[in-house]
């Protein structure tokens, strides 16, 4: 470092050059920095395919439909010469049904994610009242049977059986047709008693059920009511539905949705493939609380600023203190503000990111605090690009916490910093034609 000249400075001394070569500079430290969040992308897919890779093992995310009562049916034509034939699809009157959720963090290496076991009890009542006479079709009752979509049949657990009025039927794998859903169970029934004594069917099946990060029912039921209870504290409820009641504490929650007919767009009945009842599904899903790749390259993307600021506040020291900075310690300076980035999200994968925001930020103040005490050799000037580090990292830090208020806050906070440097060039008049130091 040495002082400004007085006399004879040579051009590429001058402060409006050396902003000139500093905005160049700050152009090609976005290669660097883009360079450090694809890293943080990459590491959130390695991430995202250990959670693949754990749901394989266990079962994927799970969506409950039904169950279905499936009619197979005919029609002749052509004087009885030729017949059409169809599969009716009967949704029930009424659906409640009940999950308790029993979740479970595993791992892959440094990454997780959280799967479940679950126990799952429906119940309900089919009503076929006037059926048969609908279009002239026959209705095939001894070869009717119901069935229960699952997304992913492994996760199913045990034996499972459907009480259907006071017969009991074990499940069969598949759905028995792929009109409603493509995977699942059927239970095959004999239902000509049923159909001739025009009666109400009620039933009821209880079963165990694997899963990955979400469990979701459909709205089937001319009437349902789903309750859904697990110890996770960290519930996002989502789908086409929210629920009427929610209850989160720190042992859990519980939550109640209830979905009439008039709520969906679909039928109680119809043929063939006419409806997907899985489209409008609802339930919950078990977040994590922290998504530090998230919150990482959100805060990857305030490092220019970080750069530009800090760049600004080198200059007025320099017009300040009539001390010359090289550019090679801009440099220098850009490059530790970069690395905190790729710090912070190293260290997360292991501490999470409150964690490692605060290490990796104390970290690279501490780096720069020492390196400008060795430059400048003013503790004063040290303590003064300290503590605009520190407010930038503390700002960074609440927009990255706020959520629904980061957007106004960011503005509010960049407003604020412009009227900062605003006042400041214009108290030292960067570009005027007074010499450092006067």
């Amino acid at each position: 470092m040495e002082p400004y000249k007085t006399t004879n400075e040579r051009w590429f001394d001058s402060i409006a050059v050396k902003m000139l070569i500093l905005a160049f500079l700050g152009l090609l430290l976005l290669i660097p920095l883009q360079m450090v969040k694809q890293v943080i992308k990459e590491r959130a897919a390695y991430a995202a395919e250990a959670k693949s890779e754990i749901a394989s093992s266990w079962a994927t995310s799970q969506t409950i439909t039904g169950p279905v009562l499936n009619i197979p049916v005919s029609l002749s034509s052509d004087g009885d010469s030729k017949y059409s034939s169809s599969v009716l699809h009967v949704l029930p009157e009424e659906l409640s049904a009940s999950a308790t959720i029993d979740p479970e963090i595993r791992y892959r290496g440094i990454y997780e994610s959280v799967v479940y076991s679950s126990e799952i009890e429906i119940s309900g009542r089919f009503d076929t009242d006037n059926i048969e006479k609908r279009d002239g079709y026959t209705y095939h009752w001894n070869r009717a049977y119901i069935s229960l979509g699952v997304t992913d049949n492994r996760g199913l657990k045990g034996d499972i059986s459907i009480t259907f009025e006071e017969a009991v039927c074990k499940a069969e794998p598949g759905p028995g047709q792929t009109d409603v859903f493509s995977n699942g169970i059927s239970f095959p029934l004999d239902l000509s008693n049923f159909a001739t004594e025009n009666s109400k069917g009620r039933f009821h099946v209880k079963f165990g059920l694997k899963g990955s990060e979400s469990l979701f029912f459909s709205p089937v039921g001319k009437n349902t009511r789903v309750n859904i209870a697990s110890t996770w504290t960290s519930p996002s409820f989502q789908g086409i539905f929210l629920p009427e009641e929610r209850n989160i504490s720190p042992e859990g929650f519980t939550a109640r949705w209830t979905v009439t007919h008039f709520n969906r767009s679909f039928p109680q009945s119809w043929k063939g493939k006419s409806h997907l009842p899985e489209k409008e599904s609802f339930g919950v899903n078990l977040m994590m609380e922290v998504d530090h790749y998230k919150k990482a390259e959100r805060s990857a993307k305030y490092g220019l600023l970080f750069i530009l600021i800090t760049f600004f506040v080198l200059i007025i020291i320099e017009i300040r203190s009539a001390q010359r900075i090289h550019v090679f310690y801009y440099v220098l300076v850009a490059f530790a503000l970069i690395l905190f980035f790729s710090l912070m999200s190293a260290l997360s994968e292991h501490t999470g990111f409150n964690a490692a925001y605060l290490i990796a930020s104390v970290a690279t103040i501490g780096l720069l605090g020492a390196f400008f005490r060795s430059l400048l050799k003013k503790t004063s000037l040290v303590l003064t690009v300290s503590s605009l580090l520190s407010g930038l990292y503390l700002f960074i830090f609440i927009l990255l916490a706020l959520k629904d208020y980061a957007f106004l806050a960011g503005n509010i906070g960049l407003f604020v910093l412009l009227a900062g440097m605003m006042m400041l060039s214009s108290k030292y008049q960067i570009f005027s034609n007074r010499k450092p130091g006067n």
